[in-house]
């Protein structure tokens, strides 16, 4: 499903008190999906290299995807995934969730430790992935006025 970082579905925060709107809603979900358990922060990070780029030292290399096999190696595309492991905390990623809704990072997750649940953050939203139709309905029933306005919700 599909939450909006603002109401009305507005786009970015213009100031601080919407930066806590957009921060509130993120942790609000994060708190509810990974209360007291490890997440994994996985970052892309993309390149038309093959050789693994170098990161950040907190996060270790996971994997890496050829995205576009282009017979000419100049239009390669591949996609290095990072990953950080550590206990959720309430607050423990508002500069890197600030980032994503400035749009200045892109294409990070957050998932527990067994990948059965997934928060999406981008600019703008979340896309969460749960594990049943039920525990998707109760979250969304939690926070339905976070949803778009469109007839599916999403």
């Amino acid at each position: 499903m599909r939450f909006h970082s603002l109401p009305e579905s507005k786009r970015y925060a213009e100031d601080e008190s919407e930066y806590a709107v957009v921060l509130g809603r993120y942790n609000t979900v994060l708190d509810e999906l990974f209360v007291s358990g490890d997440v994994y922060v996985i970052t892309p990070v993309w390149t038309t290299e093959a050789e693994v780029p170098p990161f950040q030292p907190d996060a270790g290399y996971w994997q890496s995807l050829l995205v576009e096999d282009d017979p000419d190696p100049e239009f390669r595309t591949y996609c290095h995934l990072f990953a950080a492991r550590r206990p959720w905390r309430h607050g423990c990623l508002d500069e890197l969730l600030r980032d994503i809704a400035d749009d200045k990072v892109a294409g990070v997750f957050v998932t527990d430790a067994q990948m059965r649940r997934i928060h999406y953050p981008y600019d703008g939203g979340a896309d969460v992935f749960l594990t049943t139709p039920e525990e998707r309905d109760r979250t969304r029933d939690r926070h339905a006025h976070w949803l778009s306005g469109s007839p599916s919700g999403l």
